[in-house]
């Protein structure tokens, strides 16, 4: 059963950001707040982590789609190949927050990435998802947390995520109620910026 965890947001506490971490280090999965829905993610360096979150998804893990979530843009050279000046300034205007940017990804991407040619590059506007990110000192893999509700595409309520989610991950953090928007999804591959999905991110931005 999973350990469900209390961390605020203007302040996240240290010591609780520590034992999500660990979690992290040995394999587990997380669910936590970002600014827009509640993330179920896992370390994109273990690989038996990453075919567990593909598992709970019900994909093969060569063909899943999972976010790097970025505590900022200095992850960007270690994963995605050099990008002109422009795309870099769309970046720059739009985080941290609510925007998954598609990119092209590098030869330095992990195992579980390595026939990816795109990466979706996350830096939520959150303390804690940017804090546990910073402390792990590399990205998680992240997925939204869908409901299976006809009319509610996304929980948001941490206390009902925890008791639909408790069994299937390790730590469920209750970090306020979330948002019931996805980020906005931009592909940054093509000549000229493509909208995947509108979400709570403003299309402006590009």
């Amino acid at each position: 059963m999973a350990q469900f965890v209390k961390i605020y947001n203007d302040n996240p506490n240290p010591r609780e950001i520590e034992k999500v971490v660990k979690v992290l280090q040995n394999g587990g999965l997380i669910i936590y707040p970002t600014d827009t829905v509640y993330g179920l993610g896992c370390d994109i360096t273990n690989n038996k982590a990453m075919e567990k979150l593909a598992r709970i998804k019900g994909v093969k893990l060569e063909k899943a789609n999972f976010s790097f979530v970025c505590n900022d843009l200095s992850h960007l050279s270690d994963y995605v190949k050099q990008i002109q000046t422009p795309v870099y300034k769309i970046l720059k205007r739009a985080l941290p927050g609510p925007y998954t940017f598609i990119l092209p990804g590098s030869t330095n991407l992990p195992k579980a990435f390595k026939k990816k040619k795109t990466v979706g590059i996350r830096v939520p506007d959150n303390d804690i998802a940017r804090t546990i990110v910073q402390q792990l000192g590399n990205p998680i893999a992240s997925t939204s947390i869908h409901d299976e509700d006809e009319v509610i595409e996304y929980t948001t309520d941490p206390e009902l995520i925890f008791e639909k989610w408790q069994n299937l991950v390790d730590i469920v953090i209750d970090g306020g109620y979330g948002d019931n928007h996805a980020s906005t999804i931009i592909d940054l591959t093509k000549d000229e910026p493509e909208v995947i999905r509108e979400g709570k991110g403003s299309v402006d931005v590009i």
